[in-house]
């Protein structure tokens, strides 16, 4: 399959609180440029919201040292909602997002310091490398991991999301899906056990398969350098029955909703995931406009139906204050665009 997956743009997460959040992931994770905030109602997604169009606030925020972003949402239309059940490692659905730092023990001393939830103590994950996990103020569950590439210095202690903990009930199946599909085709490991770093969180003393992927090459696109490489974490409880994360709520309550990936041609790309029996459950057409930010999405779901965001970006501000904006759609989306243009995006930034 031509792979014109770039890599991951971001995870959404679900929030009672979108401005509250905001707030915490500035100050924890440097999530300080907004690529666009808005208000307006969500109305492609009523596949996932019981059929009925709800209004929304969400902000994409991204970190200049490089990354991913996180695009936090809230329902303004209706009461976010928690599951009625405790949600456990291994359960179907994205557990856990993945946080990248250039010095792991120095990023767990300054959220410590800085009263952030740490959860346990430093660990090692089944490669060696350092990492620890933090739980912000809505039960959101990140893990710190040690970051490989950077875009550019800055003051913060962590850079953006690296990838995320998707818990699944076929890992082969799965391993297809990311790898043959999405490209993630590179096992860093694959090991079965009751994980030491996991004890401390729910459901972490069950017996667990975990496979973490990458991509043998990463692929080169407009925003490559800034998003840098990430990672898909599966892992499949053995000794329990896992239930949807999401069972009886919509996409958008509490948790993390999807995972999102930067993409060029999409409609090469619908055709790709159809013939392979993944059909587009959610297509924006020819654009979607969030007033700030402009392109096309779509939706759609892996086999255990936690779902997958494709954008292909048209148009995103560089100084919104005096019209200001970085059109994509007369460019080679192949090809990375200069350091000092992506590196202009920090004149949105947001302190405090």
């Amino acid at each position: 399959m031509k792979q014109n997956i770039i890599g991951i743009q971001q995870v959404g997460v679900g929030i009672p609180d979108v401005q509250k959040a905001w707030t915490y992931y500035r100050k924890h994770f440097g999530m300080d440029i907004p690529i666009f905030q808005e208000s307006a109602e969500a109305k492609l997604m009523t596949p996932y919201t019981g059929g009925k169009v709800h209004s929304r606030s969400a902000v994409l925020a991204i970190n200049i040292k490089g990354g991913s972003g996180l695009e936090i949402w809230q329902f303004t239309s209706r009461k976010t909602e928690a599951a009625n059940f405790e949600i456990q490692l291994g359960d179907l659905g994205i557990m856990i997002t993945k946080i990248k730092a250039q010095d792991v023990n120095l990023a767990y001393m300054h959220l410590k310091n800085n009263a952030a939830m740490i959860i346990g103590d430093l660990h090692q994950l089944p490669d060696h490398s350092p990492c620890f996990y933090v739980k912000d103020e809505f039960g959101a569950i990140f893990q710190v991991v040690q970051g490989k590439d950077w875009f550019r210095n800055g003051e913060h202690v962590t850079g953006g999301v690296s990838g995320a903990v998707i818990g699944v009930s076929d890992i082969e199946k799965s391993m297809k899906f990311y790898g043959e599909l999405l490209g993630y085709d590179h096992v860093l490991y694959d090991q079965t056990a009751v994980f030491d770093d996991y004890k401390n969180l729910p459901g972490g003393n069950h017996k667990m398969r975990r496979v973490l992927l990458t991509k043998k090459i990463e692929n080169s696109g407009n925003f490559s350098k800034l998003l840098g490489t990430s990672n898909i974490e599966l892992i499949q409880v053995l000794d329990r029955s896992p239930r949807k994360m999401f069972e009886n709520r919509f996409w958008g309550d509490l948790g993390f909703i999807h995972l999102c990936f930067d993409v060029y041609n999409m409609k090469e790309l619908e055709k790709n995931f159809a013939d392979h029996g993944y059909p587009f459950t959610v297509d924006s057409s020819t654009s979607f406009d969030m007033g700030e930010a402009a392109g096309h999405f779509s939706y759609i779901e892996d086999p255990d139906g936690t779902l997958i965001e494709f954008v292909e970006t048209y148009r995103i501000p560089i100084l919104k204050k005096i019209g200001w904006y970085l059109d994509l759609s007369k460019r080679n989306r192949t090809k990375t665009l200069p350091d000092w243009m992506l590196s202009t995006l920090k004149f949105n930034r947001m302190k405090g």
